[in-house]
């Protein structure tokens, strides 16, 4: 590390919003990956990435467009199964369970950790059906009144009820960016996951529109483990409890935000949150 003080994103936000105790962070691992490769084709994208996650925390990757952030997180509910031609080496393995054994129900998977995208994807129907959607096609529910219980809750935890209340039968692609991503986010939630892994949710959207997204992942880790993609280190040091650096598909330091952003190891992390490179 050289001497010079770093200029970084500001951690008031997550001051003022009473962000956790260095002792407040030592709750049990979620999600451990060791000595993880991941190649498409011939390619290798990620490289010996070795790290654990920790329940009811948020964890932000940062790094630069190409480094691997979004493959990674891809992996850890094997959404990258899908691509042709993909294979990876290492282990991922979710409360001690292995999540690359050839005996996991990946649909199974998939619900204990759900995945909201970068850009809001709602489904050409209703608002109540958006979010019934995965109630209904894993079968979750066994009364109208009971899914409509679990949609009302699943809208509340993603702070849009009060916004779609009256027109739950409207179509959902009437709803403005913000709120079609809030939407995304409750049918996420409805499944009742255990984590919930967020690719850059909120980069299409206007500053007040951010700062609602921003105020409820920061709500629900109370509830749920949450691991998000982002670009804006400003945000990455708002939201999160710990920060992830990865850089040509390596993962440079991993370690507590607010370390990371005022004191940390490396020199090229340094380099990457002061704006010198990348």
């Amino acid at each position: 590390m050289s001497g010079v003080s770093p200029t970084v994103p500001s951690l008031s936000g997550v001051a003022k919003r009473g962000g956790q105790s260095p002792a407040s962070l030592d709750s049990p691992v979620k999600i451990a990956v060791d000595r993880l490769n991941f190649y498409y084709g011939e390619k290798r994208a990620l490289d010996g990435i070795s790290i654990q996650i920790r329940s009811n925390l948020v964890t932000a990757f940062i790094g630069p467009s190409g480094c691997g952030k979004s493959t990674f997180l891809r992996t850890l509910n094997r959404m990258n199964d899908i691509i042709p031609g993909t294979r990876v080496e290492g282990t991922v393995e979710i409360d001690n369970q292995p999540v690359y054994d050839s005996s996991l129900d990946v649909v199974a998977l998939r619900r204990r950790v759900g995945m909201v995208f970068q850009k809001s994807n709602p489904f050409p129907k209703s608002i109540f059906e958006n979010v019934a959607y995965g109630l209904r096609i894993n079968g979750l529910t066994t009364s109208k009144v009971e899914m409509a219980d679990r949609v009302e809750e699943s809208l509340r935890q993603a702070a849009i009820w009060e916004e779609v209340k009256d027109r739950l039968h409207d179509s959902a692609l009437a709803l403005s960016g913000g709120q079609q991503q809030r939407l995304c986010i409750a049918r996420a939630l409805a499944i009742r996951p255990e984590i919930l892994l967020m690719d850059e949710p909120a980069s299409a959207l206007d500053p007040i529109a951010t700062q609602r997204i921003e105020e409820l992942i920061y709500d629900l880790r109370k509830t749920y483990t949450i691991v998000i993609v982002t670009h804006n280190m400003q945000q990455a040091a708002r939201v999160s409890d710990f920060t992830a650096f990865f850089w040509l598909g390596r993962l440079v330091e991993f370690d507590r935000t607010d370390k990371m952003f005022t004191a940390p190891a490396e020199k090229l992390t340094e380099d990457y949150v002061t704006g010198r490179c990348g």
